[in-house]
């Protein structure tokens, strides 16, 4: 697909790099604005095509490996840059043609230009990258080991559990409200990519059909009712974010307004409306955040109408779930994923598990349908007092939870007499807290089981834990999120061997 001329006139046109292409960065050979026909041969963490040509790197949105394009230099450092995709002059046979119209502005999804089975095969390898770059391990059939391992050795990372119908996943869906510059009309939509311009939207094919219907009544409701957007540059206006869950199995709806501000102007009327033209509604909820900050929710939350909660049910447990409980938002994969977890437990029925991060007890509950008895820890108070309450919603009584930090609440257990035979981990983004690795270490339980939402901090994390004596088994990526550059991963560690 060539959707460009050929722009000589505008700058040099360089030839592509090769195989031969220098592997030492060097000083930037190009200028700002320069044309230039690179060769792209692999994607970053944020999906940009990676180009080589003349020895230099340049990053390149919406290029895919496998390609040659012409593209503009936008901006030079000493060993890389950036540049503009110009004109394909070699396409990828994994080019797509996105079926959402504002993907190329929106935000949201990066890789919607990179077919299905492509994107699967690319979160494997980038998971295998991160492992033997950031964590020096093997990887079996890479052919790269770690010192120390031989090649039949290596760590197995299984193939990328995908989905059938990767689409319509999402159960909730967080957007910002602002202003149109067209015409000052109340919008809401994602942000375009790399800003906090709100691009509108009315349908996000990766968000449940519920939550869009609830973005749209919103919008319509907040329009006609003459509310305030939000501005944040100066600080004034009413309505922040809306923020709508549903309940897939359930069918249960959330609506959370997001004010600035406890005040609600015509609050009656909102919930009326709300009630009027979303029937599925069980929960109308606001939330008030006066800071002038990029985090979506403030401390307090106020029940306008109905439960504070909704339910919903993974694999046969039933959660209840609150305006700010995190809770996964792809349910079919959350099954995949936390079935695998129990699996790499390898639980017979007697085990101790310790279950950090617990969160609102999702794995917990997974794990104590099949464990002696299940500890979980979660520094967020509100989470722990979820989990409780999901544990006695299903009649689960082998499961207790302790709000606090797990790297200082875990070693107070152990001084109890508490000895974990496996330990779960799914921590943030940011990995493990070094001193709750050290803490892992000192227990010495037969199995570690962790779960990751980022590979390079489980690749530094997993490096830590085979220095300390563990072995990393087996690895099975998991696409939670489609059409994203995001992967999780539940990986099996053992003891010694």
């Amino acid at each position: 697909m060539n959707k460009g001329r050929s722009r000589g006139g505008k700058g040099r046109s360089r030839g592509a790099a090769g195989t031969n292409a220098a592997a030492v960065p060097v000083d930037a050979p190009f200028q700002k604005n320069e044309e230039v026909t690179v060769d792209i041969i692999g994607l970053t963490h944020d999906g940009e095509g990676v180009g080589r040509a003349d020895g230099f790197t340049l990053f390149i949105q919406g290029a895919l490996p496998g390609e040659r394009v012409r593209a503009k230099v936008m901006k030079v450092k000493k060993q890389y840059g950036y540049a503009r995709l110009e004109e394909l002059v070699l396409k990828s046979p994994s080019r797509i043609e996105p079926p959402c119209d504002i993907y190329k502005e929106c935000g949201g999804c990066q890789l919607q230009h990179f077919d299905y089975p492509a994107q699967l095969e690319w979160k494997r390898q980038h998971v295998v990258d991160n492992l033997m770059r950031i964590g020096k391990l093997g990887v079996a059939g890479e052919g790269s080991l770690a010192e120390g391992k031989n090649a039949s050795e290596g760590i197995i990372v299984h193939p990328t559990v995908g989905m059938d119908e990767p689409w319509r996943y999402r159960n909730k869906a967080s957007v910002p409200i602002g202003t149109s510059a067209h015409d000052g009309q109340l919008i809401a939509g994602f942000y375009a990519r790399g800003s906090h311009r709100i691009i509108d939207m009315d349908d996000c094919l990766i968000e449940h059909e519920h939550n869009d219907e609830v973005i749209r009544v919103v919008k319509r409701i907040g329009r006609e009712l003459g509310a305030s957007p939000y501005d944040e540059e100066s600080g004034r206006g009413v309505l922040r974010h809306v923020m709508a869950r549903t309940g897939v199995v359930t069918g249960e709806i959330m609506v959370v307004l997001v004010t600035n501000g406890k005040k609600l102007p015509q609050a009656e009327q909102w919930v009326k409306r709300i009630r009027e033209e979303l029937p599925g509604v069980k929960s109308i909820v606001q939330n008030v955040n006066e800071r002038n900050t990029n985090v979506i929710f403030g401390d307090e939350t106020l029940v306008l109408w109905g439960s504070e909660v909704i339910y919903d049910e993974l694999d046969g447990i039933r959660f209840a779930i609150s305006a700010r409980s995190f809770y996964q938002v792809n349910p079919m994969q959350t099954v995949e994923l936390y079935r695998k977890a129990v699996e790499y437990a390898g639980l017979t029925g007697t085990e101790t598990v310790i279950d950090a991060y617990c969160g609102i007890g999702t794995i917990s509950l997974f794990l104590a349908r099949q464990a002696g008895r299940v500890y979980g820890v979660e520094i967020v108070p509100e989470a722990i007092e979820d989990a409780a309450r999901n544990a006695a919603l299903n009649g689960i009584t082998n499961a207790s939870f302790e709000a606090g930090p797990a790297e200082v609440v875990i070693p107070r257990w152990r001084k109890e007499g508490i000895t974990a035979d496996v330990i779960v981990v799914d921590p943030p983004r940011k990995g493990c807290d070094p001193a709750l690795l050290e803490t892992i270490l000192a227990m010495q339980p037969e199995r570690v089981v962790y779960v990751s939402c980022n590979p390079s901090t489980l690749a530094r994390d997993l490096r830590v834990l085979e220095d300390g004596g563990y072995r990393t088994a087996e690895v099975v990526p998991v696409d939670m999120f489609p059409w994203t550059v995001h992967v999780e991963s539940v990986v099996w560690l053992t003891r010694g061997g």
